[in-house]
């Protein structure tokens, strides 16, 4: 089926795969009314909205109206995934915001990118691989890397490294916040001091001290244990000096 290019779909269209991508990667059954509350919208609004996106041929439904994305639908949010990490990258590392402050223009941005300045930012960036919070940027990066353990599983006296803060956790600027300010970023060894089921927290001694997590968003975090390669983790290259005439 002949379609239009991701980046030529509506800001909403744009919106609603990026939501659907996330839930597949965080819950066992996806519906327009989950996709609806996640979003803030009417039940109505989304199921209207999926329709039309089936009908393009992005998104399908199973006999239990459970949705999923089609081969097509999972290569859409992929170029919209990327140039909303590589917006991520630019706003972080060059402008200078926080991750919520960098989540929240990147929302406004990442439909107004063409071919030619997303391929020219990739240069600048160093070609990055994930987000920066570590993120797989396509299906074919995802399948490449490992999974990770979730934080919430290790115990107290292990050892791991940071290695992506998962999408559903990006959901939540506040938890994005409170990770930054704590330095619990891709790349950086953490301690876990100790980890409780009656008290529902992990509390870690990282880069900035101590930091305490609910066991839930620890869950949405994963680590690599053992030592790592600091090479796995991307690290935008620095701006080249103006050469001299």
């Amino acid at each position: 089926m002949n379609r239009r290019s991701d980046s030529d779909l509506s800001g909403a269209a744009q919106e609603y795969l990026l939501a659907l991508r996330v839930a597949a990667t965080d819950e066992t059954r996806v519906t327009a009314a989950s996709v609806a509350r996640h979003l803030g919208v009417s039940p109505q609004a989304a199921s209207e909205m999926f329709r039309r996106l089936g009908s393009e041929g992005l998104v399908q439904a199973t006999d239990a109206r459970e949705l999923c994305l089609t081969g097509a639908g999972r290569a859409a949010s992929d170029g919209i995934f990327r140039r909303r990490a590589l917006l991520e990258w630019l706003l972080t590392t060059m402008v200078g915001l926080s991750w919520p402050e960098a989540d929240e223009e990147a929302d406004r941005l990442q439909g107004a990118i063409s071919p030619r300045v997303e391929a020219r930012l990739d240069d600048l960036l160093g070609h990055p691989e994930t987000c920066p919070h570590g993120n797989p940027i396509d299906a074919a990066t995802a399948a490449r890397r490992p999974a990770g353990t979730p934080l919430a599983e290790l115990e107290a006296g292990d050892h791991a490294t940071i290695y992506r803060i998962t999408e559903a956790a990006e959901q939540d600027r506040a938890l994005l916040a409170y990770l930054e300010a704590r330095g619990l970023v891709p790349g950086v060894r953490v301690e876990v001091l100790a980890r409780s089921e009656s008290l529902d927290a992990v509390t870690l001694d990282g880069p900035r001290g101590r930091a305490t997590l609910g066991l839930r968003p620890a869950g949405r975090i994963r680590v690599l244990c053992g030592d790592v390669d600091p090479a796995f983790f991307h690290r935008v290259p620095p701006p080249e000096s103006p050469r001299r005439s």
